[in-house]
């Protein structure tokens, strides 16, 4: 099937539509919030409607952080309706959403050009989030360790 980009504020109201009408939307993710689990156009992943009373820290959600400018970051913070995101790739910062900003949550993944959806209730999934979120202090140097050494030797190649 062909590739289409489309500005973000017109995609995410086609996936809204979706989502509103009870059905799931895959997309291929771009950019490099989620690295090193999710990678720039290779990696693909299966938004679903989420309840706003059960999004809890730990989900990734795609969400409207600012007018027009959404992410898909992990909750690592719920106070009562405002959000507290941060990509996996972030070493540092945070963004911030309310309940009613959240486009969707995923439900799973389609990693390294592979087609079959990798649901996010796997042990390999719930030890990388459980990891990942506790070593937030080391996260910078291990994010750098990534990009300087990990991928000069695994080069990502990007799907079509």
């Amino acid at each position: 099937m062909p590739s289409k980009t489309l500005p973000n504020h017109i995609f995410v109201g086609e996936i809204k539509r979706a989502l509103d009408e009870g059905r799931t939307a895959t997309f291929r993710v771009k950019g490099y919030s989620m690295r090193p689990y999710l990678e720039h156009l290779r990696d693909k992943v299966v938004l679903a409607p989420a309840s706003p009373d059960a999004l809890k820290p730990g989900d990734v959600i795609l969400a409207e952080v600012a007018e027009r400018v959404y992410v898909l970051h992990r909750l690592v913070r719920r106070e009562g309706d405002r959000l507290t995101l941060k990509g996996d790739g972030n070493a540092f910062g945070t963004e911030h959403c309310r309940v009613q900003d959240v486009v969707g949550i995923v439900t799973g993944f389609m990693r390294k050009g592979r087609e079959d959806v990798e649901p996010l209730t796997t042990v390999k999934w719930r030890v990388y989030s459980y990891l990942w979120m506790h070593l937030d202090p080391v996260r910078r140097y291990l994010l750098a360790l990534h990009r300087r050494v990990w991928l000069k030797l695994f080069p990502v190649r990007h799907c079509q």
